[in-house]
């Protein structure tokens, strides 16, 4: 494995190049990426980057957790044959100020919630695979709408790159794996599979049998009956679109529903088929 600091030491590669980028406090979700990319591309690439332009909240970006050392070791386990791990400087060598029109798809949810969040990522995914180029690029569906918006955003470019997009890992109580887990208490941490049970007890009661506005009004309430469980947000939209669901006439497996949980301090966001 060779680690790379600067961007022109992406340097040797063979046959079709694959791409997980990350920002780093590697867990089984990110792994099962590199699995897929390994599994389908000759040569694997994998950044290190917490991208400061993303964060809409300063002390979000300060507390998100940097855990390198353990990151390599794990990479290089999995077989990973590049990381590159650059500083704010390689990325950025000059401040970025390009504003991206992702055609109203960061307008809600996240986007609507975390001002600018979309753009940074717009920002710091287009650097990457200007940096990389990759035939391929590997993302998780746990971050349902940043996938939408970087297919959108490879497509508007016309980019020659595949967005692949890789199923949720969960942990064996059905908390979606995140990098922010490890920032929750023990007591935090025991709540949150909350999240995925009311989701998934949602997907097989709720659909059809009350309106759209009651299923999000009691999958919020039912996860706020957890005290040390606060709903942000509740949506049920469309897969493909993302547009907000205002009715169930959508064929079953067209719709995805969609909440942002904080836990004490620490941020989750989860979705599932609806």
């Amino acid at each position: 494995m060779k680690l790379c600091r600067r961007a022109t030491e992406l340097a040797g590669y063979r046959g079709t190049v694959g791409f997980v980028p990350t920002m780093g406090a590697l867990h089984e979700g990110h792994l099962s990426l590199v699995k897929k990319c390994r599994e389908t591309c000759d040569t694997t690439v994998v950044s290190i980057f917490v991208n400061p332009t993303q964060f809409n909240d300063p002390k979000d970006l300060q507390n998100y957790p940097r855990t390198e050392a353990q990151d390599l070791e794990l990479l290089a386990e999995a077989g990973v044959d590049f990381v590159f791990a650059p500083t704010v400087e390689e990325v950025y060598p000059e401040p970025d100020t390009r504003c991206f029109d992702f055609g109203g798809l960061d307008r809600i949810m996240e986007g609507e919630h975390r001002p600018g969040h979309f753009n940074g990522v717009g920002q710091v995914v287009s650097r990457l695979f200007e940096v990389v180029k990759p035939h391929k690029a590997f993302f998780g569906e746990k971050d349902f709408q940043q996938l939408a918006i970087i297919r959108y955003m490879v497509a508007q470019t016309g980019l020659p790159i595949e967005i692949v997009g890789c199923p949720i890992v969960r942990d064996r109580d059905g908390l979606a794996r995140s990098s922010r887990n490890m920032l929750l208490s023990p007591e935090h941490r025991a709540a949150a599979p909350r999240i995925y049970a009311v989701l998934s007890e949602a997907a097989e009661t709720l659909r059809g049998r009350v309106p759209v506005t009651e299923a999000k009004r009691i999958i919020a309430e039912q996860i706020d009956a957890e005290p040390l469980l606060k709903t942000e947000y509740v949506e049920i939209a469309s897969a493909k679109t993302l547009s907000p669901a205002t009715g169930w006439g959508e064929r079953i497996g067209d719709l995805r529903c969609f909440v942002a949980v904080h836990a004490g301090p620490v941020r989750l966001i989860d979705n599932i088929a609806i």
